[in-house]
């Protein structure tokens, strides 16, 4: 299990490892199957294939008011890009879109948050 350091100025959920099977441990819970995170909680997630990703596999992280800066997309195991028109539709929304491997976006979470960015990120299990 890869563990990490949380920053303890960070406000929000934190993500402290990612577990044996890919999934994620935040706050002491195990999210198996994908996780939403917004600076405030984080939610379960039936992460779809990422080829079937559009801007309603996750209506909460995007209706927030004020909008975030950007998503940042944890991709699965490396790191992909989805199709144009998924990112279209968020930048049409004024959402920018960060992609990276789910590994590095959870180190990135941490980071940010603690930076004070109004960000929201959707992290795909490491085994898709």
């Amino acid at each position: 299990m890869a563990k990490f350091s949380p920053d303890p100025v960070a406000s929000g959920p934190a993500i402290q490892a990612i577990t044996a099977d890919g999934g994620f441990r935040i706050d002491g819970d195990i999210y198996p199957d994908g996780a939403l995170l917004t600076p405030e909680a984080a939610e379960r997630w039936q992460a779809p294939a990422f080829d079937a990703l559009d801007a309603g596999s996750f209506p909460t992280l995007l209706m927030r008011d004020p909008a975030p800066e950007f998503l940042l997309l944890g991709t699965g195991s490396t790191m992909r890009r989805p199709a144009p028109a998924f990112t279209a539709a968020l930048e049409a929304q004024g959402i920018g879109i960060e992609l990276m491997d789910s590994r590095a976006a959870a180190r990135a979470w941490g980071v940010l948050r603690a930076e004070g960015r109004e960000i929201v990120a959707a992290l795909l299990p490491l085994g898709r």
